[in-house]
């Protein structure tokens, strides 16, 4: 018997049990998009599979809505896969270990891919049924939103008759999604010459590793305003006050798992003397009390952490203090967190950016950046400020996937539809709003001409880490919501 078995609604429950069974991280979709091709085959619906394994299924519509306009839902199929420090988790090859617990379905020990698995999973539910009375529906099921929306870009929807579109890719039931920002990936490469520890030097060393763990973390839009510690950058700003007071050398740094994702955790490995060794300790214990009083209340779980590793290989290879200054500097040089507010939307962060992946590879310290902003110039200004920076430093900067943001649209019938279909429902006004984190409807609206987007979804927390739960009654609410909306015809057609 599944985990899930016993929910309702079954339908959508069953196919989300059904979806995480499947290891469908980001860049591991082939899998994912061939369950979702066999379910369309299995029940005769025309599909397309591309080369980048996006997928799209047609329903033609229903009896008494033939003339009714199509509708295009859409989601993505890959998921942010987080699991817990020391669970030994391999996510490119293992299911989910899917539990119920205080209303919340949650993974053991991983992310629950509930964004976008359970919007993929109302798309197949709606697919299935046979009594959901609807107009045509193209369902648009992209690969890799999360590393940089490569589906979204690559897919052609040339086919499609649909020029309204709901997507399904939101993490908060009664708000409906009207714009959102755009964003891109940038790249830092900071290259760093070693030096070879003489043997007798070396007989006198020791390898310390020193770690930033307890961190909240988190979604990188939704919540890169919450003023959490990033374990990147925290880790980064230590590193030179040890060389400096303790003449460390480093052999290892890394951290974060995605770039979308603010990092709860980073180590690196340094050499030092065996003497110094209490020292290093000694001062790190005050530098977590420093770091504590710092993000106080928004990240109180932070700790610092430093253990011995063992004695240094005869052939060790490091990086002086000169070089950790240079690189450290320059990670500290560039900016990270919010760097603006909405001008327009109190409380809306305009633009951001979150280090999310550190590593220290073939001698060159790697840094990945989620760059966010609701303002494509000010995007396109920080991503000119961080390369001009990195240059500094004497490192490279590359901008990649950059996409663009997705407008709010002031004359909507779908969001009026939309809106008016949940006041019916639940007698309130919905919460219309624009978010900092990114959909794909943006670079949709960009390949169909007049295109009309809304984003709905059910109520999700801890995205992207391993605390990651989804609400079981949201998912009904949202459900029963987005059939309501699906069924409702449009007002020129019930006027007529």
């Amino acid at each position: 018997m599944g985990a899930l078995e016993h929910l309702q609604p079954r339908e959508v429950f069953r196919f989300f049990e059904e979806i995480c069974a499947i290891p469908h991280g980001s860049g591991h979709v082939e899998r994912i998009s061939d369950y979702l091709k066999q379910f369309a085959d299995e029940r005769g619906l025309y599909c397309v599979q591309d080369a980048l394994h996006n997928i799209i299924i047609v329903k033609e519509a229903s009896a008494g809505y033939e003339r009714e306009e199509p509708l295009i839902l859409q989601g993505h199929m890959d998921m942010v896969a987080v699991s817990r420090p020391g669970s030994g988790i391999d996510m490119t090859k293992e299911p989910l270990a899917l539990y119920v617990k205080d209303g919340r379905i949650r993974a053991r020990d991983t992310s629950l891919g509930g964004d976008d698995g359970i919007g993929a999973a109302y798309i197949m539910a709606l697919l299935d049924a046979d009594h959901i009375p609807h107009p045509r529906l193209e369902a648009v099921l992209t690969v890799d939103e999360e590393t940089g929306m490569d589906g979204a870009r690559g897919i052609d929807l040339s086919m499609l008759q649909g020029k309204n579109l709901i997507n399904l890719d939101q993490e908060e039931e009664g708000v409906i999604l009207t714009s959102c920002a755009g964003g891109a990936r940038v790249d830092v490469g900071i290259t760093l010459t070693p030096e070879r520890l003489p043997a007798p030097e070396t007989a006198r060393k020791a390898l310390l590793e020193v770690e930033i763990t307890g961190l909240l973390g988190g979604h990188s839009g939704i919540e890169i305003d919450k003023g959490r510690g990033n374990a990147n950058r925290l880790l980064g700003e230590l590193l030179p006050g040890l060389a400096e007071r303790f003449g460390i050398g480093l052999a290892a740094f890394a951290g974060g798992v995605a770039d979308n994702a603010i990092p709860r955790q980073a180590a690196a490995d340094i050499v030092a003397d065996a003497e110094k060794e209490t020292q290093i300790m000694d001062w790190l214990r005050q530098q977590e009390t420093q770091i504590r009083r710092r993000l106080g209340d928004n990240d109180p779980g932070v700790h610092v952490a430093c253990r011995k590793k063992g004695a240094l290989p005869p052939d060790a290879v490091c990086y002086g203090a000169a070089e950790i200054k240079r690189a450290m500097g320059c990670l500290c040089a560039l900016p990270n967190g919010v760097t603006a507010m909405s001008r327009e939307l109190e409380g809306l962060v305009e633009t951001s950016l979150n280090l999310g992946v550190a590593a220290l590879q073939d001698g060159c310290l790697k840094l990945s950046y989620a760059v966010r902003s609701s303002v494509d110039a000010e995007k396109e200004a920080l991503c000119c400020r961080m390369e001009q920076t990195a240059a500094q430093w004497g490192a490279d900067a590359r901008v990649r996937n950059s996409y663009p943001g997705w407008a709010y649209r002031k004359d909507s019938p779908l969001r009026d539809r939309a809106a008016e279909v949940y006041r019916r429902m639940y007698g309130r006004e919905p919460v219309l709003q624009a978010i900092h984190a990114g959909v794909e409807c943006g670079i949709l609206a960009a390949k169909i001409d007049g295109l009309d987007c809304i984003s709905i979804g059910p109520d999700m927390a801890d995205v992207h880490t391993a605390e990651e739960s989804l609400d079981i009654i949201s998912v009904r609410r949202t459900w029963e919501y987005l059939v309501a909306v699906i069924s409702e015809k449009s007002r020129k057609k019930r006027r007529a």
